[in-house]
């Protein structure tokens, strides 16, 4: 069942222009002229429940333009949008019951009150009871691990702890639809990798559809199944995160180390990335050479220490997607 469905969303910015020099600028302030700025330009895409999905793509993409007029934020200058069965424009106060949001850089915490004081605001704005909200609350700061900090301050807390209770913020409610805007910018490793944990744990104990937007690629490749990659305003691809890698990761990392030097013959798709005393650095081109093909060949010059083969970063892939489809 679909709880997301975008057919020919458009969105348009009406936007100043402005020129150099006291002339052109007064004449700007008399007469000024504006051009049209397309942020979102004819997608469509759907998404099921429950599903982790990924929606990517350069700094100006449209993401953030998308996610606003899903939510209800913004209003879309056309095309057809139902999020739960409503739209969001029209019904943005029903929505906003059954969906939740975390945008890294922007707080729905109040600043100088502890997280709970306002976990219990929200507990009211929801119109949740007494009894359910106690237990709701009492579920998320175990799952969360947030007990030791709830009745700090949020001023007072770190980043990653913020975050935390961000999170349970956005949950109390139970929301059927999650949207996540960068929810780990800013964070360490560590916090990091259990921010990510608590999001599969939440998708998989309330079948909680994650819809998110990162520029972290661990987010993308731990977190989500599909990724929809826009750029310019345009969806330019659109399939499961395991399909992406294999399509697009056509050259594997042959790290190797001879137990003697040796001079590598000029072998086609095998390029020399690094070479140090007996241990070299290869890129293998998979759609000249078979990987099995290239590792006989690189066995038979001569007596192998240690060997790894690894596939090409996310990161890099994504890259060549947003270049090849410019």
């Amino acid at each position: 069942m679909n709880v997301i469905n975008v057919k020919g969303l458009n969105k348009t910015f009406k936007t100043r222009i402005k020129n150099d020099g006291e002339r052109n600028s007064f004449l700007n302030f008399i007469k000024p002229s504006y051009k049209n700025i397309t942020a979102v330009n004819n997608i469509s895409f759907e998404v099921e429940k429950g599903e982790l999905l990924a929606f990517i793509g350069p700094n100006g993409a449209g993401k953030s333009t998308t996610i606003k007029i899903l939510t209800g934020i913004m209003y879309p200058a056309s095309g057809k949008i139902s999020v739960l069965g409503l739209n969001p424009s029209a019904d943005r106060k029903k929505l906003s019951y059954r969906i939740g949001s975390v945008f890294g850089q922007k707080s729905q915490l109040w600043f100088h009150l502890p997280a709970y004081d306002s976990f219990k605001l929200l507990g009211t704005i929801y119109e949740i009871n007494d009894k359910l909200f106690k237990k709701r609350i009492d579920e998320l700061i175990e799952i969360f691990e947030i007990s030791d900090y709830i009745n700090t301050p949020v001023r007072k807390l770190s980043l990653g702890e913020r975050i935390r209770c961000e999170l349970c913020a956005s949950l109390i409610h139970k929301p059927e639809i999650l949207f996540l805007d960068e929810p780990t910018i800013g964070l360490d490793i560590v916090v990091k990798h259990k921010i990510r944990e608590l999001i599969i744990r939440q998708n998989k104990e309330d079948k909680t559809t994650v819809f998110l937007t990162s520029h972290d690629v661990d987010d993308i490749e731990k977190i989500c199944k599909r990724t929809i990659v826009i750029n310019h305003g345009n969806i330019v691809l659109d399939e499961s995160i395991k399909k992406m890698k294999y399509r697009y990761l056509n050259k594997k990392i042959i790290n190797i180390r001879y137990n003697d030097k040796i001079n590598i013959p000029c072998i086609e798709g095998i390029a020399k990335i690094k070479e140090k005393d007996y241990t070299l650095k290869l890129e293998v081109d998979t759609d000249k050479i078979a990987v099995n093909k290239a590792m006989e060949r690189l066995l038979n010059c001569g007596d192998i220490a240690d060997i790894t083969i690894e596939e090409k970063p996310l990161e890099e892939i994504i890259k060549a997607i947003y270049t090849m489809k410019k």
